[in-house]
């Protein structure tokens, strides 16, 4: 074998390695492509990043309930940084439920049932009253119609212990009457609405791993 034919070979070997590779890298093409055409772009265009970067926009799920650059709106915002499952919807949800089981337990006298969702200070408050109803012989008959209204009237965080607080106003429909010793009804009817309103404060340590909020205290 001449060097001539050497030559070739080696030429032939290094032009299916060039090819190989260009394949791995671009990847193959089948079928009748049109010619690429060079794009024309004015100065401005040529002036202009070929990336821009879009900011992220308001969080709706916290100024949907708080206005936007309160202190509120702030607390709340780092009470999502804290814990990245908290949200604001989804707290009212929760509150939502608590308040119709905490308020039908708390006519019912029923407070053993809910005594893990109260503070101290909330369970010894509910605790006198109920005790105070039993001396008398009161009983509530209460059926719970639902909640008309619900809203964040405030909102904090500490960012030293990482204590969230929630003021929360609900706006609460339902029925009740009032017996007394006897089983007479003294106050209330079946079949009329009463509508309650409260303002209940919730609180939470955002980073302790426990998801429930304490009922901490109530007023109107």
């Amino acid at each position: 074998m001449n060097s001539s034919v050497i030559q070739l070979l080696v030429l032939a070997g290094i032009a299916i390695f060039l090819i190989l590779r260009l394949k791995a890298v671009l990847g193959s093409r089948e079928g009748f492509e049109k010619p690429s055409v060079p794009v024309q772009r004015d100065t401005a265009a040529r002036n202009k990043p070929d990336f821009e970067v879009i900011e992220g926009g308001p969080d709706h799920d916290i100024i949907d309930h708080v206005p936007e650059g309160s202190p509120q709106a702030e607390a709340l915002a780092k009470m999502k940084t804290v814990d990245s499952d908290f949200t604001v919807g989804g707290f009212l949800s929760g509150a939502r439920g608590a308040y119709e089981m905490i308020l039908m337990a708390f006519e019912k006298g029923d407070l053993a049932s809910i005594k893990p969702f109260l503070s101290d200070d909330v369970y010894e408050t509910f605790a006198e009253v109920v005790e105070a109803r039993e001396k008398q012989g009161i009983t509530i008959d209460a059926n719970f119609v639902g909640i008309r209204e619900i809203s964040v009237m405030d909102a904090t965080f500490d960012n030293t212990t990482t204590e969230a607080e929630m003021m929360v106003r609900f706006v609460g429909e339902l029925t009740s009457i009032v017996r007394d010793r006897g089983g007479d009804v003294i106050e209330g009817s079946e079949t009329e609405i009463k509508r309650q309103k409260d303002i209940w404060t919730f609180t939470r340590v955002m980073n302790s791993g426990d998801p429930n909020w304490l009922l901490t205290a109530t007023g109107e």
